[in-house]
């Protein structure tokens, strides 16, 4: 069974029939894991395991893990900062900064990976210029040049644990002052006044190794008149051939209320796959999702590129490693 183009995701902490009928639809390709699937480091290695269990080839786990109030997994694993702390730390430390934020991916891959775990959707790739309340202090700075360079430092840790990375929220949802969560934020700001800030960031985190990128719930109405997620311009010219990036391309959540300028879940679907985007998230809505499932046209879209995010089992790296205490290491300059 090919893994689908459909993300997921399920109710707690074990798998029940309506999880398991869920996960094993053809559609389905993976799953991302909340806090409310979380207890223990030992519970979550068995629902992981369990999951993977389900079909062949194994469907990819993924979990929102970036640090700071956007840390789903906690009791167990190293504490992770806000990024904003590793930007304060660039303000009168580069290298330092460049080397924490390298520590801070590695020990989100390491400690992911070694709990079953495939990828992290970060790092947030987003501008702080102070008006988003979403991203705020998720987001490592306010310069393009520093949000840059310490996401590809991010991003490289991450590989070197055998995990790939997810920036996000594609084009930039940091200078828009809605939350895509409940509205439908704008940026009215010129495209060129984007690509040479928002935009900037992304060139060296993709020329680190960035394997995926997830687009806004964002109207940039000077530029397409439709959220970047549903922008055919903003994926495919822009994201595909002026930035050159062959990684893949995730859907936010579609049902976020950012999404809802598309209609129902899968007008929403269509419209993300239509303009660009390779996977689709449904979350905390096992009703749409099933309604989604069953009427998504399967051989249109099915899909085997999530393959790509796969932990490459080759590089997995292990908590008792040296690279890993030295991540730690770097990472308490933090502190």
């Amino acid at each position: 069974m090919a893994l689908g183009p459909v993300i997921v995701d399920v109710a707690g902490l074990r798998l029940d029939d309506e999880d398991r009928a869920r996960l094993t639809h053809p559609l389905v390709g993976g799953i991302i894991l909340f806090a409310r699937n979380f207890e223990s480091p030992a519970q979550v290695k068995t629902l992981t395991s369990e999951i993977r269990s389900l079909r062949s080839p194994e469907l990819l786990i993924c979990v929102d893990h970036e640090g700071g109030r956007v840390q789903r997994f906690r009791d167990g694993f190293t504490p992770i900062p806000p990024m904003r702390r590793v930007g304060r730390l660039w303000d009168s430390d580069r290298a330092a900064a460049v080397r924490a934020a390298e520590g801070v991916g590695h020990a989100i891959g390491v400690e992911l990976g070694a709990h079953g775990v495939d990828f992290s959707f970060t790092p947030v790739l987003d501008l702080d210029y102070g008006a988003s309340s979403v991203i705020g202090d998720r987001s490592f700075h306010a310069s393009p040049e520093a949000v840059g360079a310490l996401g590809a430092a991010l991003v490289r840790g991450l590989l070197a644990a055998g995990m790939g990375a997810v920036g996000k929220h594609f084009p930039g949802h940091g200078y828009a002052t809605g939350d895509s969560h409940v509205a439908i934020p704008t940026d009215e700001r010129p495209f060129e006044e984007i690509m040479a800030t928002d935009v900037a960031p992304y060139r060296p985190a993709i020329a680190a190794g960035l394997s995926g990128i997830m687009p806004a719930h964002v109207i940039y109405p000077a530029v397409d008149p439709s959220p970047a997620g549903f922008s055919e311009y903003w994926l495919k010219d822009v994201l595909r051939k002026q930035l050159a990036f062959d990684g893949l391309i995730f859907s936010d959540d579609l049902s976020m209320e950012g999404a809802s300028a598309a209609g129902g879940m899968r007008e929403r679907a269509l419209a993300a796959l239509g303009a660009g985007c390779d996977v689709v998230l449904v979350c905390n809505a096992p009703a749409a999702a099933d309604e989604l499932l069953s009427t998504l046209p399967g051989r249109e879209y099915a899909s085997t590129r999530l393959e790509h995010m796969r932990l490459d089992s080759a590089r997995v790296v292990t908590p008792g490693a040296e690279s890993y205490r030295a991540a730690l290491r770097d990472m308490a300059a933090l502190d």
